[in-house]
């Protein structure tokens, strides 16, 4: 049990390293983008297409097994707070039940779309070639974060016997 939430949780690790390595990139080019604007009155081509189809997308999806993982992402929980632990329990395990259904559908169409694009080489409409099929992968990386996250805390759930 601990070996595999041990890998879960270096997976989820590596995914949100990426995401924040991908923010720095970000940052440091439009950094350069303003810097250039302002400087040498210019511009870098393709900073709009850059920030919207790969940085923001891989930013978003690629953290989102890591909050799942640390619990921190949005829950009202403001009734089941007065239940007994028991029925805590219970509806903890049908959340994460529902959380398995729900992201591995998304992980499943995610996975098809990014496959069909790369099958396709799908680019963007700009004023030169820009490929956004890579772009495509973060939601399969991401949601197979999440799925693996919400099993690591259903299994770590269960050997506890308490909701999380």
């Amino acid at each position: 049990m601990r070996l595999v939430h041990g890998v879960i949780r270096w997976l989820n690790i590596a995914a949100v390293t990426a995401a924040c390595l991908v923010m720095l990139l970000m940052m440091a080019h439009i950094t350069l983008d303003v810097g250039v604007r302002y400087f040498v009155n210019g511009q870098i081509v393709g900073t709009l297409e850059w920030v919207s189809f790969y940085y923001m997308v891989a930013l978003v999806f690629l953290a989102l097994g890591y909050v799942e993982m640390k619990n921190e992402n949005i829950r009202v929980d403001l009734f089941v707070q007065m239940m007994p632990q028991g029925v805590q329990f219970v509806l903890y395990l049908f959340a994460c039940g529902l959380g398995l259904i729900f992201f591995g559908m998304l992980f499943w169409q995610s996975l098809s779309d990014a496959i069909r694009a790369t099958q396709r080489a799908e680019e963007a409409m700009s004023n030169f070639r820009f490929l956004i099929w890579p772009a495509r992968w973060a939601l399969p990386i991401g949601f197979a974060g999440v799925l693996l996250a919400i099993l690591g805390n259903l299994l770590r759930s269960i050997s506890t016997r308490r909701a999380l």
